[in-house]
């Protein structure tokens, strides 16, 4: 025997007698972090309580398919006429006609004061005749509505006591990590008080939902009737609301999403402070700012939201805030993109005042901005064009792909442009070209290049001449509609 197998063979000794003497299971015991954290079933024993099923109902006005309420016709020995006659028996009127009638839904709550305060879905409780809390132990207690807010998709809903209750709180989502135990629990397929638990699979996910979003993803088993419900950390704190799946089959695949904490919490308080929501308004159109657009800019790297439009009667509009412009940071906080500028701005309270960086022409600026308030029905308006001159004669050029003509009152009329709209007028576009790529279509009215205004399409190949000869690789035009709407467009002068 070599030397190597002896040395071998003395490694082996313990195991082969742990083996003969029983204690194999030792060897494949399952590492703890690999089964997950213990602490769930203390976290939902202690919470569940606080969790409750919501039930709503709804009266629809039933109409058949000729729009006059009768009931729907089958076919005579139709399989489904028998379906038919009993589902409609008892919702038809003398004349035959359907009668209106309710229907019902299931979500889930969860209880932040006891007191008797519950936080939902607003599209749980939307458009109900009647609301009903179901808690932990059946008991069900007729709610009130202290407020919505249809953005965020939150509601608070009140109700009395009939005992003494069980509250959660807010924790902080700002904390959480991707790869963070969470816990689920509601009220899926209405089989009420279920948990589930997985992990945080991604943080301020947008997925196009709303002005705002900025989602908890995780894996924990979320289904329809968990809409409302709480998502959960380890120590028994609600850091989202579950909200919303994607799912093909109308069942968890392992994608939910939840509104954060931070956001929720905010709403919560404004909703039981005033019963609305009083968002912060900066008055600007924006749009991203893409390689583009940061290169035409002199910004490296490319970010920020850039102003496209600003609103006459907005806040941005004294402070000297101008399309064109980029703005980076808002009261202290970086702004990677227009989302974040939105959101941002939306939490910051009314009335106060703020600082804006910003870069203009290359340079970083400071502007004092005081925050006005958002309203749900305002629209953004576009930004105010001063007056010029009357245009010269037409005269035609191609440039970037573009057929560019001056602005006449023959070609205002042809393309139905109101009279504030002034610059140089695309007629057509070819097919091939970077414009056609960024959707520029006839119609449409080039105000500035390069940040500077421009009246005919002489100006225009001027411009361009410039920036070729500095060596510009794009060229950032600002671009108007008919009607006036402002957006910013990065076209490569190659």
């Amino acid at each position: 025997m070599t030397a190597a197998t002896t040395a071998l063979s003395q490694r082996l000794r313990p195991v082969l007698a742990a083996i003969f003497l029983g204690a194999a299971p030792a060897l494949v015991a399952i590492p703890a972090h690999a089964r997950g954290p213990e602490g769930i079933a203390d976290v939902a024993e202690k919470v569940i309580d606080a969790v409750v099923n919501i039930s709503t109902s709804q009266t629809i006005e039933a109409k058949g398919g000729d729009g006059h309420g009768t009931m729907p016709q089958l076919p005579p020995g139709s399989p489904f006429e028998e379906f038919f006659d009993d589902f409609f028996k008892n919702r038809k009127g003398k004349g035959g006609e359907l009668l209106p009638h309710k229907t019902n839904s299931l979500g889930s709550g969860f209880i932040i004061d006891p007191s008797g305060i519950v936080v939902t879905n607003n599209h749980v409780i939307a458009d109900a005749d009647e609301i009903n809390v179901i808690l932990n132990d059946g008991t069900k207690i007729r709610a009130d509505i202290v407020g919505i807010d249809k953005k965020t998709d939150l509601a608070v809903l009140k109700f009395k006591p009939p005992h003494p209750l069980t509250s959660v709180k807010f924790g902080d989502s700002d904390k959480l990590r991707l790869g963070d135990w969470v816990i689920a629990i509601g009220n899926p397929f209405s089989l009420g008080g279920t948990v589930t638990a997985g992990i945080v699979s991604a943080k301020n996910r947008d997925i196009s939902s709303g002005p705002y979003d900025s989602y908890i993803q995780t894996d924990a088993a979320i289904n329809r009737g968990n809409s409302g419900g709480p998502l959960f950390n380890l120590d028994g704190e609600v850091i989202g609301v579950n909200t919303l799946i994607i799912s093909p089959s109308g069942g968890s695949i392992g994608i939910g999403f939840a509104v954060p904490s931070k956001t929720v919490a905010s709403v919560v308080s404004q909703l039981q402070q005033f019963g609305e929501l009083r968002r912060g308004w900066l008055g600007v159109r924006i749009q991203t700012v893409t390689d583009e657009i940061a290169d035409s800019l002199n910004i490296k790297p490319a970010r920020g939201a850039l102003v496209a439009g600003v609103d006459d009667k907005g806040p941005a509009k004294p402070a000297g805030i101008e399309p064109g412009d980029v703005i980076v940071k808002f009261d202290g906080k970086d702004v990677k993109d227009p989302k974040e500028l939105s959101r941002v701005v939306a939490d910051t309270g009314v009335g106060k005042e703020v600082d804006v960086v910003l870069i203009r022409k290359g340079q970083e600026e400071t502007h004092k901005v005081m925050v006005g308030r958002l309203e749900d029905n305002d629209k953004p308006q576009p930004a105010a064009m001063k007056k010029d001159e009357p245009a010269d004669k037409p005269v035609t050029q191609k440039a970037l792909g573009l057929d560019l003509a001056t602005l006449s009152k023959d070609l205002r009329s042809k393309y139905k442009i109101k009279d504030s709209v002034k610059g140089v007028l695309i007629t057509g576009v070819d097919g091939a070209s970077d414009a056609a790529d960024k959707r520029l279509s006839a119609g449409d009215v080039i105000v500035e290049v390069a940040q500077e205004a421009v009246s005919s399409a002489a100006d225009i190949k001027k411009r361009l001449d410039e920036l070729k000869k500095n060596g510009k690789k794009s060229v950032l035009l600002l671009v108007s509609n008919a009607d006036g709407e402002l957006r910013f467009v990065a076209l490569s002068v190659q």
